[in-house]
């Protein structure tokens, strides 16, 4: 059975990977808070989906703060110019979306 945040989480990562090698080469400390908040969002995910109660809820706000993260990693390399717009554009994207999904996975139902 998959878990659709997880498997974006993976999708996010795998766009990642060609922005992390050229990251490494122009500011390696970025690109590794940018590679270990990636990886924090997957396995977080992960984790909660093993959870349950307010557990669960409390791992899918880590989920959505490491995404939060690697977006504004991104930002950071896009706003000194390490990386365009368009290399990025996928990435902000899943990024995005695994952040929408944690948020409603980590919200307490009302009703």
């Amino acid at each position: 059975m998959t878990f659709d945040v997880y498997d974006r989480s993976l999708s996010l990562i795998r766009a990642l990977v060609p922005l992390l090698e050229l990251l490494s080469t122009i500011d390696p400390k970025l690109a590794d808070q940018l590679r270990r908040a990636a990886q924090n969002v997957a396995l977080n995910c992960q984790e909660a989906n093993r959870r349950a109660g307010k557990d669960r809820r409390n791992r899918f706000r880590w989920c959505l703060a490491e995404a939060a993260e690697v977006t504004g990693a991104l930002e950071i390399a896009l706003a000194f110019g390490y990386l365009g717009g368009e290399q990025c554009r996928e990435a902000l994207e899943l990024a995005d979306r695994v952040r929408a999904m944690s948020y409603r996975l980590c919200t307490p139902k009302r009703g």
